[in-house]
């Protein structure tokens, strides 16, 4: 059965075509909190062309959204191209992960639910790099252990820049060298130096707490630029946490 799973973020809504579990297309538009159902309505109708999608082939669409604002109007284009109504998960929708505290984002809660999924029989800690810079630990019967939440890395570097006068705007990528000679290579160093320093701070202490050497998976916009810097991380996957929304919504 194929179905559509949109995952509506701080900064970006990511879509994804499923075919029963596998996902073989996605895509990315920016999260405007604005935008009106009119507008979501021929953007995705856009994006089905170029994709050569027949909105009469999809069964079920699945909505996990942190944006409630957008929520409403997410739903409403997709009562117009589909004429189905979507399935909303949140937090609160049951899964084998048992939770321990229901305030946490949907975004967090499903990237638990994907671990736990995907890869069973061990414990898990997903380190997700999105709007803000998430750590959460899922034990090997599902249990959810806890969560760590910190500013994210691109909205460091934005406020950064906001917040000085002579600071160029920079491409985060891995630096020529960590000591920096002009200012692009000083921040670049900065940013991605010094959050992976956190980031494995943040791996070591989990691992220290839970008496345990955790599966380490990224996600999130730029995980790709972590992962190869560190043997901490295992595994980098940019569709986990639209993974985990599709495990919480494809029986519902």
């Amino acid at each position: 059965m194929n179905s559509i799973v949109i995952n509506v973020g701080n900064s970006n809504i990511r879509f994804g075509l499923f075919d029963d579990d596998n996902c073989d297309i996605s895509w990315i538009i920016n999260t405007k909190p604005y935008r009106t159902a009119d507008e979501l309505h021929g953007q995705m109708l856009i994006l089905y062309q170029t994709y050569k999608i027949d909105p009469k082939d999809i069964k079920k669409v699945i909505i996990g959204s942190v944006v409630p604002q957008l929520t409403r109007e997410i739903t409403s284009a997709i009562r117009k191209i589909h004429g189905i109504a979507p399935v909303i998960v949140n937090s609160s929708t049951p899964s084998s992960v048992k939770e321990k505290s229901k305030q946490r984002g949907t975004d967090i809660y499903a990237n638990l639910v994907a671990a736990h999924n995907l890869y069973p029989g061990k414990k898990k800690i997903i380190i997700d790099f999105g709007t803000a810079l998430t750590a959460s630990c899922v034990s090997e019967n599902g249990e959810s252990l806890g969560v760590i939440i910190a500013p994210g890395i691109l909205t460091s570097l934005n406020s950064l820049i906001s917040q000085t006068a002579q600071l160029p705007e920079i491409e985060l990528v891995k630096p020529r060298s960590v000591l920096g000679l002009d200012t692009i290579t000083c921040m670049q160093s900065g940013m991605v130096y010094g959050f992976l320093g956190m980031v494995e701070g943040f791996i070591d202490r989990i691992n220290n707490e839970v008496d345990d050497e955790c599966f380490v998976i990224a996600t999130g916009g730029v995980s790709h630029v972590y992962k190869p810097l560190t043997e901490k991380i295992h595994i980098a996957d940019r569709l986990h946490t639209l993974k985990g929304l599709y495990f919480l919504g494809k029986d519902l």
